[in-house]
């Protein structure tokens, strides 16, 4: 009887439903997302399509998790983990601290690169000292509404331009459709556990449950309402990172053209389709990339806020029910102007070895530490029974774990090696 009582609370209009998830998957695809999906498409052509798809289905998978186990206990994601023990505090504190001081700098130094190919005029420091601010401004007041209006016009912006541009190269469909038959190319392994990996996966995918919260959607009531969002916006993920590959697979495979690794390789690229079709071709290019920096940027400055906001207050012998856990306290605040103003020294003085060398390792370890701690909190008592995993949640989150401790280990060896 309880259940159908809740189930006739919930507002599930569907026109309302596409929310929360937008915001969790376009805050996950970043500026290095976009260059290591174009890197695959310049090397491979469209042979690590089948990859894309598997990357939604794994995030899909993951945030489903994330917030089901939300909306079923009604606890946060940071509460789970604790119940778990607390060395999952001793890798997390020591991980949002370090890891928000490095993104600040480098997703600053995203959306300044794109503003300066864009408009010019500033350098990229200055152009991403004033977005790091302009983020900061947006989610001050922690006003969930305006915040997700604001990343629905990037996704928007970022949707239309990289599709258009997708369809500028006129796609040889036929290719298209090979590769979706799965197959590894000869040292390519590598890219694809990474291409399958970054359709929109960070730390912000364990901040969905906290967006969920702050929507209104905190009962077991918007189960559905939470899947539908979830996998359309995972879909609308998909369609995005496929068109960048298809952009690198026509544009850069068989070609004598390379791009940089990291942020200045979409610069590079604005170049190659100003050359081929237009000056208005690259700057509406350089366009969607500011808009894709913008969207992490200022999904991070809320998301990753409210989760250090949780963070700090229970540590601190509060509950995820007070104030200070919220968007707008003080915790929230504080870690807003973690991110924005600390990194700004960095993006003048440069990053030490060491600060980069812990960012990437503890980094590495996150996505594993995500998949094993749901299969924990969703196979024990630390879920009511109905909402627990059944066996295809089980097999798939087994088979995200395993793809994520690969690409761990890889990425734990090339930061050992960089430094």
């Amino acid at each position: 009887m309880a259940s159908t009582t809740t189930s006739e609370q919930a507002p599930a209009t569907r026109w309302k439903i596409v929310g929360p998830g937008l915001v969790v998957a376009a805050t996950g695809v970043g500026a290095a997302d976009l260059v290591a999906t174009l890197i695959a498409g310049q090397k491979f052509g469209y042979t690590l399509l089948w990859c894309v798809v598997v990357g939604c289905v794994m995030k899909i998978v993951l945030v489903e998790g994330a917030g089901r186990y939300s909306l079923a206990t009604g606890r946060t994601i940071f509460e789970g983990w604790r119940s778990l023990g607390s060395w999952t505090t001793w890798y997390f504190a020591p991980y949002i601290v370090i890891w928000g001081f490095v993104y600040g700098a480098a997703a600053m130094a995203g959306t300044g690169l794109a503003l300066t190919g864009l408009l010019g005029g500033l350098t990229t420091t200055w152009w991403g000292i004033l977005s790091g601010l302009l983020g900061l401004a947006l989610v001050w007041t922690g006003r969930y509404g305006i915040f997700e209006k604001v990343l629905a016009a990037l996704v928007g912006i970022m949707f239309v331009t990289m599709v258009g541009a997708a369809l500028l190269t006129l796609p040889n469909l036929g290719e298209l459709l090979t590769g979706l038959a799965p197959r590894i190319p000869e040292d390519g392994l590598v890219n694809t556990l990474a291409l399958a990996g970054g359709v929109g996966g960070t730390i912000t995918l364990a901040a969905y449950g906290y967006w969920l919260r702050e929507k209104g959607w905190d009962t077991p009531a918007y189960m559905r309402v939470m899947r539908i969002d979830n996998t359309v916006a995972y879909v609308v993920t998909g369609i995005f990172v496929l068109a960048t590959l298809v952009v690198g697979a026509e544009l850069l495979y068989s070609t004598s053209v390379a791009i940089e690794e990291g942020d200045a390789g979409l610069v590079d690229l604005g170049v190659v389709l100003q050359d081929r079709y237009g000056q208005w071709a690259g700057k509406l290019f350089l366009l969607g990339f500011w808009a894709a920096a913008m969207s992490s940027l200022v999904g991070v400055w809320n998301g990753v806020s409210l989760m250090f906001a949780d963070f700090m207050t229970n540590v601190t012998g509060g509950t995820s029910k007070d104030e200070s856990s919220r968007a707008g306290g003080k915790w929230y605040r504080a870690y807003i102007l973690w991110l924005t103003f600390p990194p700004m020294v960095m993006m003048f003085l440069g990053k030490p070895v060491w600060l980069i060398l812990a960012y990437g390792v503890l980094g590495a370890f996150f996505m594993p530490f995500l998949a094993v701690t749901l299969l924990w909190l969703l196979n024990t008592d630390r879920t009511p029974v109905e909402w627990r995993n059944k066996l295809h949640s089980n097999v798939l989150m087994v088979l995200c774990a395993l793809a994520f401790v690969a690409l761990c280990v890889n990425e734990v060896r090339k930061a050992v090696a960089g430094a």
